[in-house]
């Protein structure tokens, strides 16, 4: 099926500006509300957190005094929450579970080192890189482009779907990503799961990234977990079933802060 995602009705924020219940059109006459922090790079530094127990998003935000963040990763909920995926924060390697088979190298991950964020497939780097790295993916965009398409599973997340509460590629759900241009870091989370918020599959989800003018983007945990704080406030709705309100969203694992620089 075409995608055919796209009246987003205005461009994607600058820094510091939050776009709180924009809507998008998609085919077949639906529609999802998509939220949307701007964050310059220059002034603010995404950073990998691993939170010390699962929690959800604006608990932690509460607790740390943390204004701004978006879930990070996915974690296996049979085991705790162990983040799923590689994990690194100043370059020293963090427990988690691997990606099962090759897909341990492939799939994509959010890499920031020295003020740089680089969205990228994880054989693209060092194999004990600097700074801090979080696995997710798969790779939305690339060169302005989306990767991801109806049937096109470049990451192996629908064949790899077992270590998965179910399968990430089908339907459309609540979604979380980050995008990057011009020194702009975007964290995006659309809702879902209800009547008037049909949710993303994963390519509208590439496609909108691409809309918005994002050079990289990369998916980020979603479904119930997915949670984005701005300026202090949970400004998403997460839902864990059709209709089924999670007041604050479900226990995470990990997240990406935005701090300010000093």
């Amino acid at each position: 099926m075409a995608v055919s995602v796209i009246d987003v009705g205005r461009d994607a924020p600058r820094s510091g500006e939050t776009a709180l219940g924009l809507r998008v059109r998609l085919a077949e006459g639906a529609a999802t509300t998509v939220h949307i922090a701007a964050y310059a790079l220059a002034t603010c530094e995404p950073r990998v957190v691993v939170l010390p127990r699962p929690e959800t998003l604006a608990s932690w935000c509460r607790r740390t005094g943390t204004r701004d963040a978006v879930v990070g990763g996915f974690f296996v909920r049979a085991q705790g929450g162990m983040p799923l995926g590689e994990l690194r924060t100043h370059g020293v390697l963090r427990r988690h579970v691997p990606f099962e088979g090759s897909w341990a190298t492939r799939r994509s991950c959010v890499h920031v080192e020295g003020g740089s964020v680089r969205l990228t497939p994880r054989d693209e780097l060092a194999a004990a890189p600097r700074g801090d790295l979080l696995q997710a993916g798969p790779l939305l965009v690339r060169d302005r482009r989306p990767l991801v398409a109806d049937g096109v599973d470049p990451e192996g997340f629908s064949s790899g779907h077992t270590q998965f509460d179910s399968d990430i590629t089908a339907g459309r759900y609540p979604r979380a990503a980050l995008g990057v241009r011009d020194g702009v870091a975007w964290a995006v989370a659309c809702d879902g799961r209800s009547s008037e918020d049909a949710g993303l599959t994963l390519a509208e989800l590439a496609s909108l990234m691409a809309t918005l003018g994002a050079d990289t983007a990369i998916n980020l945990d979603g479904g119930g977990s997915t949670s984005l704080v701005c300026d202090g406030r949970l400004v998403n709705r997460p839902r864990a079933e059709h209709g089924i309100d999670l007041p604050e969203g479900r226990p995470i694992s990990t997240a990406l802060a935005f701090v300010p620089r000093s």
